[in-house]
């Protein structure tokens, strides 16, 4: 007799499916949504994916919900992509810190110059009443640029002040602030998101449509505030505009210059010389010069005075100076051989900059704001070729932090100069 065998069944359980059995509020329909954005009907049919409108604005910029002025400055990162929406929970204080995030702040005053109004007015007028040229008459008429130093006042307030004595701020409204970039790496050039620098002598505003103007170009990138108030290179020069246009209505367009060729150092000066040549601009170029030491990696060193044939050679701890040359002095000669290839008459601003050039391929010299200076001259070099000016550039002061004696000292030089078409 045959054996009947039970069938033991492992799942004995009825089948649910969760989106209508266990939820009997939910419609059967709702398993299999309908419609052309469905995830599932896009995964298996190959649908294309509807946009997603919920945070886009009529203006085409998404809302990004923003809680403090550290995802502010994110934010302005991608300023071309996504708009700001403070946050419901977001207290009033801080509301108003994030609405008046266009405003840079003197990030540096309290520490590379002076905090206090007074104080930092007093000092500067103190430096502009010293300057005492001896074959120039100052203001310099017809002056559009000046080259100046951005250390700490400390160091080098007294040799910018040579270059700021000799503006004629006569029917001056609108001053570019050109100064190179030492905590973000730039292949090109950055325009800044504020309306608004704070000095401590007062606020200079921005030049809002001309910024706009330069980024409709394409060519400009946005700093956000975070990098714009890290700053010094343009900072430093801000209280002495505002000392020396007090009571003046102008304004100022800062650019930030990154590591950049002079071929685009020329293109963006192309691009600024239509500013530059007119009557109501002004142009300020933030650079010191030579910064010398082991601590900033250069000890290039001219082992004999000028004039003189014998090469260069780099000073280590086993390799000493001569007693015929100074430290200070060979980078004395050093600065002044490429200050004198940047002085204009009889040299053009087009030859001047391709000598510039080649001789900061020779030397490596460390002049941090060259990219500045070598957009300068192709704003000149523009003019010179399209208005036929013929400029004239001077240096006026030249100054050392220290003397170096051995290769454990360090120094940063700063040179001043004035520029006339």
């Amino acid at each position: 007799m045959a054996v009947k065998i039970p069938i033991v069944k492992k799942r004995t359980n009825k089948f649910k499916r969760h989106q209508s059995d266990r939820y009997h509020g939910v419609k059967e329909a709702w398993r299999k949504p309908k419609g052309i954005d469905n995830r599932v009907r896009r995964r298996f049919k190959g649908q294309t994916a509807m946009p997603k409108t919920r945070h886009l604005l009529p203006n085409g910029l998404k809302k990004f919900v923003v809680n403090n002025l550290r995802e502010v400055d994110l934010l302005l990162m991608h300023n071309k992509s996504f708009a700001a929406e403070i946050a419901h929970n977001v207290s009033s204080r801080n509301r108003t810190a994030i609405l008046e995030s266009d405003v840079r702040r003197a990030s540096h005053a309290g520490s590379w110059y002076g905090a206090d109004g007074s104080e930092l007015d007093s000092e500067l007028a103190a430096w502009l009443a010293s300057v005492t040229p001896s074959d120039d008459l100052y203001p310099i008429k017809g002056c559009k640029a000046v080259i100046a130093p951005h250390a700490g006042y400390a160091y080098s307030g007294p040799a910018a002040a040579w270059a700021y004595k000799s503006i004629d701020t006569t029917g001056i409204k609108r001053v570019f602030i050109l100064g190179p970039s030492h905590h973000f790496y730039l292949e090109g050039c950055a325009l800044s998101s504020c309306k608004e620098y704070d000095t401590p002598i007062g606020k200079l505003p921005l030049d809002t449509e001309t910024i706009e103007e330069l980024r409709g170009t394409g060519r400009f990138e946005s700093m956000s505030i975070k990098a714009d108030e890290a700053e010094h290179s343009i900072e430093m020069h801000l209280p002495y505009v505002r000392k020396v246009f007090a009571g003046q209505d102008i304004k100022i367009v800062p650019i930030v210059v990154g590591s950049i060729s002079k071929q685009v150092e020329a293109s963006f000066g192309s691009l600024l010389a239509p500013y530059l040549d007119r009557k109501d601009t002004f142009c300020v170029v933030s650079s010191d010069f030579c910064h010398w030491g082991r601590r900033f990696s250069y000890t290039y060193y001219y082992p004999e005075a000028v004039p003189s044939d014998a090469p260069a050679i780099r000073l280590t701890r086993s390799i000493a100076p001569t007693l015929a040359n100074p430290i200070h002095e060979s980078i004395r000669q050093l600065d002044h051989e490429g200050m004198d290839l940047l002085t204009l008459t009889p040299s053009s601003a087009g030859a001047a900059h391709i000598a510039f050039a080649e001789y900061l391929s020779k030397t490596k010299n460390t002049i941090c704001g060259r990219h500045p200076i070598g957009v300068l001259l192709g704003a000149l070099t523009s003019l010179e070729g399209s208005k036929g000016i013929q400029p004239t550039l001077k240096w006026v002061r030249y100054e050392q932090s220290s003397a170096c004696l051995t290769i454990e000292d360090s120094s940063v030089s700063y040179a001043s100069a004035w520029i006339r078409f």
